[in-house]
């Protein structure tokens, strides 16, 4: 993976945590899936929404052990 790859990568996941702590009802959690979905995977999603830290899925990016 290249830096400006995982550069992009990081942020898309910082923009999936932050919009993650405005939803509050299941029609907000569906939208906020589908627009992240196809840059993020569901893997990475749904370790969001179970409450893993964006720092763990950072570092999981920088060491390419994630998705």
């Amino acid at each position: 993976m290249t830096n400006e790859s995982t550069l992009d990568l990081e942020e898309q996941i910082e923009a999936a945590a932050d919009g993650l702590k405005d939803l509050e009802t299941a029609d907000d959690v569906r939208r906020w899936w589908r627009s992240y979905y196809t840059k993020l995977g569901h893997r990475r999603l749904g370790r969001l929404l179970l409450g893993q830290s964006v720092d763990r899925l950072l570092e999981q990016v920088q060491r390419g052990t994630a998705e």
